[in-house]
């Protein structure tokens, strides 16, 4: 439109000078057919608007929005309508302890009392979107930084509600998760009344004070050292027992042989063995005797 209006101007100014008694007045119909091309491609320039993919263009007619949205692509608009340009991909704002991340610069981590009266220290991501049919509202509403306006203040007060009902050990830890599922409902709903869509909460990081972090630790270290010296005891145990039942068997065995054994058992067991003996591969003699002793084995290798 910009370009239109300066082709306007030179119109006017060809026709004054057409008009005025200067010397150069031949030269105004020239500079009225330049203003005319110039005010042509101004209008021409300014009605056609190119969307580009991942963004949604929202219509305003001298401050007043309209309800239909541009979507991706050209479009052949009112010259003198503004055209505001929303991005509709996913988006996300960091709020970090780390100077160098999110959109603020410094230490923008959020600093909450739990409601044991420790501060805990959170960084966390939000992933949203902005619903494309609603873009018309939230710039009627809100404008075009809803970011400040809704994101920011809607995650951090969601937040600071929901982490004074847990214990600073819970949040680090046991009920994380559950901490974690009730912001990420406050935070949807809020933004869903503004016209965006929560995808995603990610709690980057929690940190508790030194000494309690310490106390964790300490805990910790206590009950893997517990799990281990059950995990000794009990093969200590298991190997007790295996000694007691090897014990046992050895007990039974000296018993058995010290009510001795029979002579058809000493037989049986002495043919037994003969026999194991010939069946041997190896070659050999075998003296028989009358049937009183045992036979004399020879062998030949």
């Amino acid at each position: 439109m910009f370009i239109a209006i300066i082709g306007i101007i030179i119109l006017i100014a060809g026709m004054v000078i057409k008009h005025s008694p200067s010397p150069n007045s031949h030269y105004s119909g020239i500079i009225t057919i330049a203003g005319v091309v110039v005010v042509v491609l101004g209008l021409f320039s300014s009605s056609v608007k190119v969307i580009d993919k991942g963004t949604i263009g929202v219509q305003s007619f001298f401050g007043k929005v309209q309800p239909d949205v541009l979507e991706a692509g050209l479009h052949i608009i009112d010259p003198v309508v503004d055209v505001t340009v929303f991005d509709a991909k996913t988006q996300n704002y960091t709020m970090s302890a780390q100077t160098d991340e999110g959109q603020k610069k410094g230490d923008d981590a959020i600093k909450v009392l739990s409601s044991d009266g420790l501060e805990v220290t959170i960084d966390i991501t939000v992933l949203y979107r902005l619903i494309p049919s609603k873009t018309p509202y939230l710039l009627q509403n809100i404008g075009a930084d809803y970011i400040d306006n809704i994101v920011r203040p809607v995650s951090r007060t969601a937040i600071l509600t929901n982490a004074v009902n847990y214990e600073a050990v819970e949040l680090y830890s046991t009920k994380r998760g559950e901490f974690q599922a009730k912001i990420q409902q406050n935070i949807g709903a809020s933004l869903a009344k503004n016209g965006m869509e929560l995808q995603s909460i990610l709690l980057r990081n929690i940190s508790l004070p030194a000494s309690v972090k310490a106390s964790i630790e300490s805990k910790i270290n206590a009950e893997q050292d517990a799990q281990k010296m059950q995990f000794v005891l009990q093969k200590e145990k298991q190997e007790a027992e295996r000694k007691r039942v090897e014990a046992q068997g050895i007990a039974d065995y000296q018993k058995i042989l010290s009510t001795g054994l029979s002579d058809k058992q000493l037989q049986y067991e002495t043919i037994k063995a003969q026999k194991e003996i010939a069946l041997s591969p190896n070659a050999k003699v075998i003296i028989l005797g009358n049937g009183k002793g045992a036979p004399i084995i020879l062998g030949k290798d």
